[in-house]
C-alpha cells in the first residue's frame, strides 16, 4: 500500500461516519491509469442524504462504466486501509458495495442475459441499506426499449423512495433524466467525449 500510494500519487482518505457524505476530488481509477497508453483524466464525486442519486448518460465509451468502478474502487480501498487514488477524498462508511455490470448468462441453468441482470437486480434491492453503494449500469437493456426503460425507472424510483443509498445509474435511457425533477436526490450527469 505504501509503494503504491507514494508511486501513484494517491492521498490519505478521511472516513465519515455511515450516511455522511462522499466526496472525492481529482479521482481516478487505480487500475485504468496505470495501464492506459493515454493520461488518465481525474473525476469529482459528490454523493450525500441530498444529491445521492446519479443518473449517468452519455455516449458509448465515453467512461461511463470506468467512472462507476473507479468510485466503487477508491472506496473499497480506504474501507481496507488503503490511500486512494485522489487529490482529496472524503468517504462516508459503507456496509456494502453493490454492482450490476456487464452482461453474462448462465444456460447451464437456463437464464439468459436478461434473466441474470434481473436476479442481480433484484438481489440488490433487496440486500442494500442507506448505509450501501450502489453502481448499476445499463438496467433494462436486455429486453425491448420499453420494457427495459419501464424497468430502469421503477429501480431508480425504488432506490431513491425506500432504500435511498448512494446510487450511481449509468444508462442509454434519456427518459430517466426527466427524475431529477420528481424524485429526492436524484440528480442528472452527461458525460461528453472530446
Amino acid at each position: 500500500f505504501a509503494a503504491v500510494a507514494v508511486q501513484n500519487r494517491y492521498c490519505k482518505p478521511v472516513m465519515r461516519p455511515l450516511g455522511e457524505r462522499t466526496v472525492l476530488k481529482n479521482g481516478r481509477h487505480p487500475v485504468v491509469e496505470v495501464y492506459s497508453k493515454e493520461p488518465f483524466v481525474g473525476n469529482d464525486t459528490f454523493l450525500d442524504a441530498e444529491d445521492r442519486t446519479m443518473i449517468i448518460t452519455g455516449p458509448n465509451m465515453a467512461g461511463k462504466s470506468t467512472y462507476m468502478r473507479q468510485v466503487a474502487l477508491i472506496t473499497l480501498m480506504a474501507h481496507v486501509g488503503s490511500f486512494v487514488p485522489c487529490l482529496e477524498a472524503e468517504i462516508a462508511l459503507t456496509d456494502r458495495i453493490f454492482t450490476r455490470v456487464g452482461a453474462s448468462d448462465n444456460l447451464l441453468f437456463d437464464q439468459s442475459t436478461f434473466m441474470v441482470e434481473m436476479t442481480e437486480v433484484a438481489g440488490i434491492l433487496n440486500s442494500a441499506t442507506a448505509n450501501s453503494l450502489l453502481v448499476l449500469d445499463e438496467v433494462g437493456r436486455g429486453t425491448s426499449t420499453f420494457d427495459g426503460l419501464s424497468i430502469a425507472w421503477a429501480v431508480v424510483e425504488y432506490i431513491s423512495k425506500h432504500i435511498k443509498a448512494k446510487t450511481m445509474f449509468a444508462t442509454h435511457y434519456h427518459e430517466l433524466t426527466e427524475l431529477e425533477g420528481t424524485l429526492d436526490g436524484v440528480r442528472n450527469y452527461h458525460v461528453a467525449v472530446r
